[in-house]
């Protein structure tokens, strides 16, 4: 494999370089995501940041030493797209193929999942289509269609696609709607707290005002989520 190292940006700017490995080293330690998680949300970063250069490569190289496959990262930009959007998500796959082709490294096998594009219904939970639905009934109609087309993935776990949603809601400051489902949706999936606090805190490296921003609402909705589980154990009981 020829694609670049952490020297290459040492011979860019020395100090540069020390800041970076520095910046990074701290935002993972201690990290409660896995190796495999920190750089499939880098790579969210990248598609959202439209960062297709050196991070890119260097991205794609962590990707692949991590166990990653071609299949694996089209699988991821074929999820984003319906929230980094099509356009984004469709430069960071031409790039990915360059990538491939420049460096010889293995291609897709050609192995995907099946589209419900002309199907009916949605795996939407049912009060939010309701509420999506009463906003605006085409724009639910377009997002039934996207959740019935990523309907049948599964190189990428529930968990890591959470965290991916979380990583776009972060980067667009979309801490609304979209961030509360997807803070949900990664809790839901098992994630603790703290892990979904590891996933948002990794944006840092990515724009950490944004990271601060995102932080005080997650503060807020974990808050909202903790009281409301204590009221339902204090009326179960």
């Amino acid at each position: 494999m020829t694609l670049p190292t952490q020297t290459a940006v040492q011979e860019l700017d020395p100090v540069f370089a020390g800041m970076a490995a520095a910046s990074f080293q701290r935002n993972g330690e201690g990290s409660e995501l896995t190796p495999r998680e920190q750089i499939l949300l880098s790579l969210v970063a990248d598609v959202c940041g439209q960062v297709f250069g050196m991070p890119y490569e260097l991205h794609v190289r962590a990707a692949l030493d991590n166990g990653l496959d071609a299949d694996d990262l089209r699988e991821l930009l074929r999820f984003i797209a319906y929230d980094s959007g099509y356009p984004a998500a469709l430069a960071a796959l031409e790039r990915l193929a360059e990538i491939e082709r420049e460096h010889g490294l293995p291609g897709p096998t050609g192995q995907g999942h099946q589209l419900n594009a002309d199907g009916t219904g949605s795996p939407i939970p049912a009060a939010m289509r309701a509420e999506v639905h009463a906003l605006d009934p085409g724009f639910a109609d377009y997002m039934d269609l996207q959740s019935r087309m990523r309907a049948d993935l599964s190189r990428i776990s529930v968990r890591e696609r959470a965290f991916a949603t979380m990583t776009v809601d972060v980067l667009y400051q979309t801490l609304q709607e979209s961030f509360r489902a997807h803070v949900g949706r990664a809790l839901g999936a098992g994630a603790t707290p703290a892990e979904v606090r590891a996933a948002v805190r990794a944006t840092a490296t990515s724009g950490m005002t944004r990271t601060w921003r995102a932080l005080n609402v997650l503060d807020a909705l974990l808050a909202e989520r903790e009281e409301l589980e204590a009221k339902q154990t204090a009326k179960a009981d």
